[in-house]
């Protein structure tokens, strides 16, 4: 019933910025958290940013703090993933994730306490 969907991945000079964009469809997420993922080749996925119902409160991953900006436009269902300062290593598969519960007060960072996944996005930064 619940589709999340990414666009916005690409190669990209490290450096570089990009901007991920994760879609909601099927129903809204406006009451619920919701979180990106990645997972690089041969690694385990990776936490690297969530984000509250209102978008007023989010975490990050120390690799992506300071470089990373987790946002979301709840009218349009969708959040999104502003990556600057693009390093090799944070290439990767974009996942986005979202609660299936109303937002708790707290947020997460292991991907079982996510029940809604897209089908990610590839993100090469290449020096």
């Amino acid at each position: 019933q619940v589709q999340l969907v990414e666009s916005g991945g690409g190669l990209v000079q490290a450096g570089g910025s990009l901007r991920l964009s994760c879609a909601a469809s099927g129903r809204t997420f406006s009451s619920s958290a919701m979180a990106w993922f990645r997972q690089a080749p041969g690694k385990a996925r990776e936490f690297v940013a969530a984000i509250s119902s209102s978008g007023g409160y989010t975490i990050y991953a120390d690799s992506v703090k300071g470089r990373f900006t987790i946002s979301r436009d709840n009218a349009k269902n969708t959040v999104y993933l502003q990556m600057n300062s693009l390093k090799p290593e944070d290439t990767a598969v974009y996942y986005c994730a979202a609660r299936g519960v109303i937002y708790s007060g707290r947020l997460y960072d292991a991907s079982w306490q996510y029940d809604y996944w897209g089908q990610g996005t590839q993100v090469t930064a290449s020096s």
